[in-house]
Protein backbone atom coordinates (compact mmCIF):
# COMPACT_ATOMS: atom_id res chain seq x y z
CA UNK A 1 0.00 0.00 0.00
CA UNK A 2 2.80 2.21 0.52
CA UNK A 3 4.75 1.96 -2.56
CA UNK A 4 1.06 2.35 -4.60
CA UNK A 5 0.39 6.03 -2.50
CA UNK A 6 4.73 7.02 -3.72
CA UNK A 7 3.75 6.27 -7.03
CA UNK A 8 0.75 8.12 -7.39
CA UNK A 9 2.72 10.98 -5.61
CA UNK A 10 5.62 10.80 -7.45
CA UNK A 11 3.17 10.86 -10.11
CA UNK A 12 1.43 13.97 -9.00
CA UNK A 13 5.00 15.73 -8.48
CA UNK A 14 6.11 14.56 -12.35
CA UNK A 15 2.70 15.88 -13.38
CA UNK A 16 2.25 19.18 -11.59
CA UNK A 17 6.12 20.25 -11.95
CA UNK A 18 6.86 19.55 -15.27
CA UNK A 19 3.92 22.02 -15.83
CA UNK A 20 5.08 24.27 -13.65
CA UNK A 21 8.76 24.59 -14.98
CA UNK A 22 7.49 25.03 -18.82
CA UNK A 23 4.92 28.02 -17.49
CA UNK A 24 8.05 28.74 -15.85
CA UNK A 25 10.66 28.09 -18.59
CA UNK A 26 8.78 30.32 -21.38
CA UNK A 27 9.75 33.39 -18.78
CA UNK A 28 13.52 32.49 -18.57
CA UNK A 29 13.92 31.77 -22.47
CA UNK A 30 12.20 35.39 -23.39
CA UNK A 31 14.68 36.75 -20.56
CA UNK A 32 17.54 34.80 -21.84
CA UNK A 33 16.98 35.71 -25.60
CA UNK A 34 16.92 39.32 -24.25
CA UNK A 35 20.25 39.20 -22.77
CA UNK A 36 21.95 37.51 -25.55
CA UNK A 37 20.73 39.41 -28.35
CA UNK A 38 20.90 42.83 -26.40
CA UNK A 39 17.36 43.78 -26.21
CA UNK A 40 14.82 43.96 -23.73
CA UNK A 41 12.61 40.51 -22.35
CA UNK A 42 9.30 41.30 -20.35
CA UNK A 43 9.75 44.14 -18.20
CA UNK A 44 6.39 45.69 -18.20
CA UNK A 45 3.83 42.96 -16.13
CA UNK A 46 4.61 42.95 -13.23
CA UNK A 47 7.65 43.13 -11.28
CA UNK A 48 10.44 41.83 -14.09
CA UNK A 49 7.68 41.08 -16.14
CA UNK A 50 6.74 37.75 -14.63
CA UNK A 51 3.54 38.52 -14.87
CA UNK A 52 3.59 38.55 -18.86
CA UNK A 53 3.14 34.56 -19.23
CA UNK A 54 -0.07 34.88 -16.72
CA UNK A 55 -1.17 37.62 -19.52
CA UNK A 56 -0.36 35.00 -22.11
CA UNK A 57 -2.46 32.26 -20.35
CA UNK A 58 -5.31 34.38 -20.13
CA UNK A 59 -5.04 35.18 -23.69
CA UNK A 60 -4.99 31.53 -24.63
CA UNK A 61 -7.86 30.58 -22.82
CA UNK A 62 -10.14 33.55 -23.60
CA UNK A 63 -8.94 33.70 -27.60
CA UNK A 64 -11.80 32.31 -29.67
CA UNK A 65 -11.40 28.45 -30.20
CA UNK A 66 -12.23 28.04 -33.89
CA UNK A 67 -12.32 25.07 -35.81
CA UNK A 68 -11.77 25.51 -40.06
CA UNK A 69 -15.00 24.53 -41.41
CA UNK A 70 -13.14 22.14 -44.43
CA UNK A 71 -10.86 21.01 -41.59
CA UNK A 72 -11.60 17.41 -40.29
CA UNK A 73 -13.11 17.90 -37.16
CA UNK A 74 -12.24 15.16 -34.25
CA UNK A 75 -8.89 15.06 -35.87
CA UNK A 76 -7.88 18.32 -35.49
CA UNK A 77 -9.36 18.92 -32.10
CA UNK A 78 -7.77 15.89 -31.10
CA UNK A 79 -4.32 15.84 -32.12
CA UNK A 80 -2.93 18.79 -29.79
CA UNK A 81 -3.70 16.41 -27.22
CA UNK A 82 -1.53 13.47 -28.29
CA UNK A 83 1.83 15.70 -28.04
CA UNK A 84 0.70 16.65 -24.69
CA UNK A 85 -0.30 13.72 -23.19
CA UNK A 86 3.46 11.69 -24.76
CA UNK A 87 5.38 13.84 -23.36
CA UNK A 88 3.31 13.38 -20.18
CA UNK A 89 3.70 10.08 -20.27
CA UNK A 90 7.50 10.09 -20.79
CA UNK A 91 8.13 12.06 -17.22
CA UNK A 92 7.03 8.96 -15.56
CA UNK A 93 10.18 7.05 -16.09
CA UNK A 94 12.88 9.96 -15.27
CA UNK A 95 14.10 9.36 -12.13
CA UNK A 96 14.38 12.82 -10.31
CA UNK A 97 16.56 11.49 -7.15
CA UNK A 98 16.86 7.83 -5.76
CA UNK A 99 13.00 7.83 -4.13
CA UNK A 100 11.44 10.15 -6.83
CA UNK A 101 10.39 8.25 -9.66
CA UNK A 102 6.67 7.38 -10.69
CA UNK A 103 7.66 4.19 -13.11
CA UNK A 104 10.49 2.00 -12.61
CA UNK A 105 9.60 0.14 -15.54
CA UNK A 106 12.27 -2.62 -16.57
CA UNK A 107 12.25 -0.69 -20.35
CA UNK A 108 12.42 2.28 -19.35
CA UNK A 109 14.54 4.04 -21.97
CA UNK A 110 12.49 2.45 -24.68
CA UNK A 111 9.43 3.58 -23.46
CA UNK A 112 10.57 7.06 -23.67
CA UNK A 113 11.86 6.26 -27.20
CA UNK A 114 8.37 4.90 -27.99
CA UNK A 115 6.15 7.49 -26.78
CA UNK A 116 9.18 10.26 -28.92
CA UNK A 117 7.56 8.37 -31.48
CA UNK A 118 4.33 8.51 -30.89
CA UNK A 119 4.82 12.55 -30.44
CA UNK A 120 4.56 12.68 -34.51
CA UNK A 121 1.32 11.86 -35.20
CA UNK A 122 0.11 14.70 -33.00
CA UNK A 123 2.16 16.92 -35.89
CA UNK A 124 1.24 15.01 -38.66
CA UNK A 125 -2.76 13.84 -37.98
CA UNK A 126 -3.05 17.95 -37.11
CA UNK A 127 -1.38 19.18 -40.37
CA UNK A 128 -3.51 16.98 -42.38
CA UNK A 129 -6.97 17.48 -40.70
CA UNK A 130 -6.32 21.12 -40.90
CA UNK A 131 -7.10 21.07 -44.67
CA UNK A 132 -4.82 23.40 -45.57
CA UNK A 133 -1.37 23.31 -47.60
CA UNK A 134 0.57 25.09 -45.20
CA UNK A 135 -0.12 23.01 -42.18
CA UNK A 136 -0.17 20.11 -44.77
CA UNK A 137 3.59 20.39 -45.96
CA UNK A 138 4.69 21.20 -42.25
CA UNK A 139 3.04 17.78 -41.41
CA UNK A 140 5.30 16.21 -44.39
CA UNK A 141 8.61 18.00 -43.19
CA UNK A 142 7.75 16.93 -39.75
CA UNK A 143 7.93 12.68 -40.98
CA UNK A 144 11.25 13.11 -42.31
CA UNK A 145 12.36 14.99 -39.55
CA UNK A 146 11.67 13.66 -36.11
CA UNK A 147 11.52 9.74 -37.72
CA UNK A 148 15.51 10.47 -39.57
CA UNK A 149 16.41 11.92 -36.18
CA UNK A 150 14.48 9.59 -33.31
CA UNK A 151 16.94 6.82 -35.15
CA UNK A 152 19.44 8.42 -34.29
CA UNK A 153 18.66 8.98 -31.01
CA UNK A 154 18.20 5.38 -30.56
CA UNK A 155 21.39 4.60 -31.87
CA UNK A 156 22.94 7.08 -29.68
CA UNK A 157 22.24 5.38 -26.45
CA UNK A 158 23.24 1.75 -27.48
CA UNK A 159 26.51 2.28 -26.06
CA UNK A 160 25.00 4.02 -22.42
CA UNK A 161 22.79 0.40 -22.44
CA UNK A 162 25.83 -1.77 -22.79
CA UNK A 163 27.46 -0.09 -19.87
CA UNK A 164 25.14 0.39 -17.94
CA UNK A 165 23.51 -3.63 -18.71
CA UNK A 166 20.14 -2.46 -17.97
CA UNK A 167 17.61 -0.57 -20.01
CA UNK A 168 16.11 0.84 -16.30
CA UNK A 169 16.95 4.18 -15.96
CA UNK A 170 17.51 3.99 -12.37
CA UNK A 171 20.15 1.35 -13.02
CA UNK A 172 21.77 3.47 -16.03
CA UNK A 173 22.03 6.30 -13.27
CA UNK A 174 23.67 4.09 -10.51
CA UNK A 175 26.44 2.98 -13.38
CA UNK A 176 27.32 6.08 -13.57
CA UNK A 177 28.70 6.52 -9.75
CA UNK A 178 33.29 6.14 -10.74
CA UNK A 179 32.52 7.83 -14.04
CA UNK A 180 29.69 9.55 -16.05
CA UNK A 181 28.88 8.25 -19.76
CA UNK A 182 29.51 11.59 -21.12
CA UNK A 183 33.31 10.64 -21.28
CA UNK A 184 32.81 7.37 -22.80
CA UNK A 185 30.38 8.15 -24.62
CA UNK A 186 31.32 11.79 -26.13
CA UNK A 187 29.66 11.56 -29.73
CA UNK A 188 26.68 9.17 -28.52
CA UNK A 189 26.28 12.24 -25.76
CA UNK A 190 26.52 15.20 -28.97
CA UNK A 191 24.14 12.94 -31.74
CA UNK A 192 21.82 12.47 -28.94
CA UNK A 193 20.96 16.20 -27.80
CA UNK A 194 21.27 17.57 -31.36
CA UNK A 195 18.80 14.71 -32.77
CA UNK A 196 16.44 15.60 -29.65
CA UNK A 197 16.37 19.24 -30.46
CA UNK A 198 15.01 17.93 -33.67
CA UNK A 199 12.79 15.37 -32.41
CA UNK A 200 11.50 18.52 -30.20
CA UNK A 201 11.43 20.99 -33.20
CA UNK A 202 13.09 23.74 -31.66
CA UNK A 203 14.94 26.30 -33.33
CA UNK A 204 17.82 25.85 -35.01
CA UNK A 205 15.46 22.47 -36.38
CA UNK A 206 11.96 24.15 -36.29
CA UNK A 207 10.91 23.49 -39.97
CA UNK A 208 7.77 22.03 -39.37
CA UNK A 209 6.97 25.14 -38.11
CA UNK A 210 9.35 27.64 -40.06
CA UNK A 211 7.38 30.79 -39.98
CA UNK A 212 9.20 32.60 -42.95
CA UNK A 213 8.50 29.80 -45.04
CA UNK A 214 5.18 27.84 -44.14
CA UNK A 215 3.27 30.99 -42.75
CA UNK A 216 3.08 29.21 -39.21
CA UNK A 217 3.40 25.45 -40.28
CA UNK A 218 1.66 22.49 -39.09
CA UNK A 219 -0.74 24.95 -36.23
CA UNK A 220 -1.27 27.72 -38.47
CA UNK A 221 -5.05 26.95 -38.44
CA UNK A 222 -4.59 26.03 -34.80
CA UNK A 223 -6.13 29.15 -31.79
CA UNK A 224 -7.10 29.36 -28.34
CA UNK A 225 -6.32 26.09 -25.98
CA UNK A 226 -5.53 23.94 -29.18
CA UNK A 227 -2.81 26.07 -30.39
CA UNK A 228 -1.71 26.46 -26.39
CA UNK A 229 -1.41 22.96 -25.71
CA UNK A 230 0.97 22.56 -28.84
CA UNK A 231 3.06 25.47 -27.31
CA UNK A 232 3.15 23.96 -23.79
CA UNK A 233 3.94 20.39 -25.49
CA UNK A 234 6.81 22.14 -27.01
CA UNK A 235 8.45 23.67 -23.80
CA UNK A 236 7.38 19.82 -21.76
CA UNK A 237 10.09 18.67 -24.74
CA UNK A 238 12.78 20.99 -24.15
CA UNK A 239 12.31 19.90 -20.28
CA UNK A 240 12.01 15.93 -21.34
CA UNK A 241 15.25 16.13 -23.49
CA UNK A 242 17.55 17.86 -20.89
CA UNK A 243 16.39 15.45 -18.04
CA UNK A 244 16.97 12.10 -20.35
CA UNK A 245 20.43 13.59 -21.78
CA UNK A 246 21.16 14.22 -17.59
CA UNK A 247 20.12 10.60 -16.86
CA UNK A 248 22.06 9.00 -19.46
CA UNK A 249 25.36 11.27 -19.80
CA UNK A 250 25.59 13.09 -16.32
CA UNK A 251 25.41 11.01 -14.15
CA UNK A 252 21.22 12.03 -13.07
CA UNK A 253 21.01 13.04 -9.70
CA UNK A 254 24.62 11.84 -8.43
CA UNK A 255 27.10 14.62 -7.00
CA UNK A 256 28.58 15.74 -3.61
CA UNK A 257 27.32 17.49 -0.56
CA UNK A 258 23.62 18.57 -2.01
CA UNK A 259 20.58 16.53 -2.21
CA UNK A 260 20.33 14.40 -5.00
CA UNK A 261 16.78 16.01 -6.56
CA UNK A 262 18.84 19.45 -6.24
CA UNK A 263 21.70 17.63 -8.58
CA UNK A 264 19.44 16.90 -11.15
CA UNK A 265 17.49 20.11 -11.10
CA UNK A 266 21.07 21.92 -11.39
CA UNK A 267 22.18 19.54 -14.51
CA UNK A 268 18.88 19.52 -16.26
CA UNK A 269 18.60 23.65 -15.69
CA UNK A 270 22.33 23.67 -17.38
CA UNK A 271 21.02 21.55 -20.59
CA UNK A 272 18.27 23.43 -20.48
CA UNK A 273 19.84 27.00 -20.88
CA UNK A 274 22.14 25.32 -23.57
CA UNK A 275 19.04 24.23 -25.91
CA UNK A 276 17.47 28.12 -25.19
CA UNK A 277 21.06 29.18 -26.38
CA UNK A 278 20.97 27.30 -29.45
CA UNK A 279 17.89 29.47 -30.91
CA UNK A 280 19.83 32.20 -29.66
CA UNK A 281 23.13 31.62 -31.92
CA UNK A 282 22.69 28.81 -34.71
CA UNK A 283 20.70 29.54 -37.72
CA UNK A 284 18.18 27.43 -39.38
CA UNK A 285 19.11 25.12 -42.19
CA UNK A 286 17.50 23.68 -45.13
CA UNK A 287 15.45 20.94 -44.95
CA UNK A 288 17.05 19.12 -47.54
CA UNK A 289 20.39 20.39 -45.18
CA UNK A 290 19.53 18.75 -42.45
CA UNK A 291 18.25 15.65 -43.98
CA UNK A 292 21.69 15.57 -45.65
CA UNK A 293 23.58 16.57 -42.14
CA UNK A 294 21.86 13.45 -40.21
CA UNK A 295 22.21 10.07 -43.14
CA UNK A 296 26.00 11.59 -44.13
CA UNK A 297 27.44 12.81 -40.89
CA UNK A 298 25.23 11.68 -37.60
CA UNK A 299 24.40 8.44 -38.55
CA UNK A 300 27.58 7.18 -39.53
CA UNK A 301 29.19 8.24 -36.38
CA UNK A 302 26.18 6.45 -34.57
CA UNK A 303 27.12 3.59 -36.37
CA UNK A 304 30.67 4.10 -35.64
CA UNK A 305 30.67 4.78 -32.08
CA UNK A 306 28.33 1.29 -31.52
CA UNK A 307 30.95 -0.78 -33.08
CA UNK A 308 33.67 0.95 -30.75
CA UNK A 309 31.51 0.64 -27.75
CA UNK A 310 30.99 -3.28 -28.90
CA UNK A 311 34.62 -4.23 -29.03
CA UNK A 312 35.58 -2.43 -25.79
CA UNK A 313 32.67 -4.28 -24.05
CA UNK A 314 33.66 -7.80 -25.41
CA UNK A 315 37.39 -6.99 -24.82
CA UNK A 316 36.79 -5.76 -20.80
CA UNK A 317 34.57 -8.88 -20.34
Amino acid sequence: MYSVLWSILSIIIAMFGSLTVAAGLIFVERRLLGVWTRRYGPNRAGPMGLFQVVADMIKIFFKEDWVPPFADRTVFIMSPAVIFLTVLMSFMVVPLSPFVVASRLNVGLLFFLAMASLGVYSIVLGGWASGSKYPLLGSIRSITQMLSYEAFMGLSVVGVVLFAGSFRLTDIVNAQKGLWFVVPQLPAFVIFLIGGVAVIHRLPFDLPEAESELVDGYHTEYSGMKFGMFFVGEYLGIVLISAMTVTLFFGGWLGPWLPPIIWFLLKTAVCVVLIILFRASLPRPRIDQLLTFGWKVLLPIALINVLVTGAIYIAIQ
